[in-house]
Formats: C-alpha cells, structure tokens, sequence
C-alpha cells in the first residue's frame, strides 16, 4: 500500500471535482501520503499564459499528469480535480501513467449541465452562453466534454450526496489496493 496512484476526477465544471477530492484527502491523508492537484490551482501558478484552446487544454492537462506522475513516483495518492474534457488526452495520460507502473483511477464527476449552471457562484456559463465570443472554447457551452467511455466509479453529484459519493470512490481504491480497507 505504500505505492503512488493517480486518481483523476474529470467532469464539467461546478460538478464538484475539488469538493470530493477535498473531502477525499481529508478522509485518507491520514492513513498515506495524499496530495490534491486542483485543475483551477494548477492552471494559475503552473500553466499560467495557457489559454483554452484545444492545445491548450491538453497542455494544461499533460503538465497536471507529469506532476502526479512525479507524486505517484514517491508514494503518494494523487487526487487530480480538472476538467480535462477530451477523452484522448486522458487516455494518453493513463497510459503515460501505466507505462511509469502508476495505477491510474478514472472517477466520472458527473452532474448535468442546468446542475452546474446553477452551482456557479462565478458565472462562467452565463458569461459563456450571454458572450460567446469572450469566452469561445467554454466546457459544456461552446467547447465539448467528452465523458468517460468506462471510467471506474461515476458519481452524480446532482442526486448523490457528498459522502455517498466520496465512498464509492473509496471502495474502488480499496478494491484496486491504493487504500486500506477501513
């Protein structure tokens, strides 16, 4: 157990990625080295200049994965919150992962879009949807996201309570032997 792991948590945004991978290293960081790398977090002191194109996106994307991978590398259980809305580009950084002999957990966040709209406290989608053109590559908007084909745990955080879902997730990570049972 004393092995690294990538757990990525992607989904739109407002879908309550960092609420459950917040929630998450609360619940196992005493038991393991956990870290949470936030999307957002990220994108401000380690991606800055990065805009939101396509490219962008997965340049954003592959830099979250080197930084878990180096995490993974020294034990500790990454709980990666971000978007990362192209599903090639997440396969591209499991692979990466398996080929480091890091387990890789692909959790779908998932909650509809009316849901997520009507989380956001910054008004992102109402920007997006009222001003396309200040905002042309929005997730969910004007840029597409594409789900998980076979992720190993989806929560929907429209219909599921956090500890609910905060579980399943830890049930997974029991069954895959990232966590101890308990």
């Amino acid at each position: 157990m004393s092995g690294g792991g990538i757990v990525w948590l992607t989904g739109l945004s407002g879908a309550g990625k960092s609420t459950l991978a917040t929630a998450l290293a609360a619940r196992l960081g005493a038991h393991r080295p956990v870290e949470v790398l936030d999307g957002d977090e990220v994108r401000r002191y380690v991606s800055a200049g990065l805009g939101f194109s396509r490219e962008d996106r997965d340049t954003n994307v592959q830099r979250i994965a080197y930084v878990a991978r180096l995490l993974a590398k020294h034990g500790v259980l990454v709980l990666v919150a971000a978007i990362s809305p192209y599903a090639d580009t997440r396969a591209a950084v499991q692979a990466l992962s398996a080929d480091a002999g890091h387990p890789f957990v692909e959790i779908f966040v998932d909650a509809p879009l009316a849901t997520v709209t009507a989380r956001d406290v910054k008004g992102l989608y109402a920007r997006a949807r009222a001003h396309p053109e200040d905002m042309p590559h929005f997730t969910g908007v004007s840029d597409p996201y594409e789900p998980p084909a076979a992720p190993a745990v989806t929560v929907h955080t429209d219909r599921e309570p956090l500890a609910a879902s905060a579980q399943r997730i830890v049930d997974a990570l029991v069954a895959r032997g990232l966590v101890a049972p308990g």
